[in-house]
This record gives structure tokens, C-alpha cells and sequence, in this order.
């Protein structure tokens, strides 16, 4: 098991929709990654500063951010793109982020 975690950025104005979109998140999207390994997946919003903080535990060789390039998360990523920074290609913008502390 890794734990992997990174931050995102979220538009101004888009909380409640970014929120509504991950409690009805594709059933494709959630079983492309339980299949990959991620199990437990975390995304957390600091309403200060708009950034997105995710943290996942994953089983296999890739997290969520390895999946690009499968449709389903392309799909996903032309969705999501009008309420997160992204890149060129629809990705969102994503900083990983170096573990300092863990505690069992």
C-alpha cells in the first residue's frame, strides 16, 4: 500500500457544483478506480484559498492521477473543466505533494 497526495485548485463560485458532481461521480469513473487499486480517497476544500487536498491509498502501481489515459477519465476531465484549473488537455491541475508524517 502507497498513500498518495496532491492539491487542486478550485474556481471561485463553483464549491456547491464541484461537490454536487462528486456525490453523483460516474459509477464508470469509481469502478476504473477501485479496479486500479485506489480504495480509500479523500478530497478535502480549504475555503480560504480554493484549494482542492486529496490523499488516497492505492493497492497497485497507479493512483488516480495515472488513469489519463483511459476515456472514461477523459470524459471526466472535459467535465470537470469548467469549475477547476486544468491543463491543455483537460487534465486538472495537480501538485504532488511530499508525505512528512505518517501515523498507523
Amino acid at each position: 500500500m502507497k498513500i498518495e497526495a496532491f492539491k487542486m485548485f478550485l474556481k471561485p463560485g463553483f464549491e456547491e457544483e464541484y461537490e454536487r458532481r462528486h456525490k453523483e461521480i460516474w459509477p464508470e469513473v469509481k469502478a476504473l478506480l477501485k479496479e486500479s487499486g485506489v480504495y480509500d480517497y479523500s478530497i478535502f476544500w480549504d475555503k480560504e484559498t480554493n484549494i482542492l487536498f486529496a490523499v488516497q491509498k492505492v493497492s497497485g502501481d497507479q493512483g488516480s492521477q495515472d488513469l489519463g489515459g483511459t476515456e472514461i477519465i477523459q470524459r471526466w476531465w472535459a467535465y470537470m473543466k469548467d469549475i477547476m484549473e486544468t491543463n491543455p488537455d483537460n487534465s486538472p491541475v495537480s501538485i504532488p505533494l511530499h508525505q512528512c508524517f505518517y501515523m498507523e
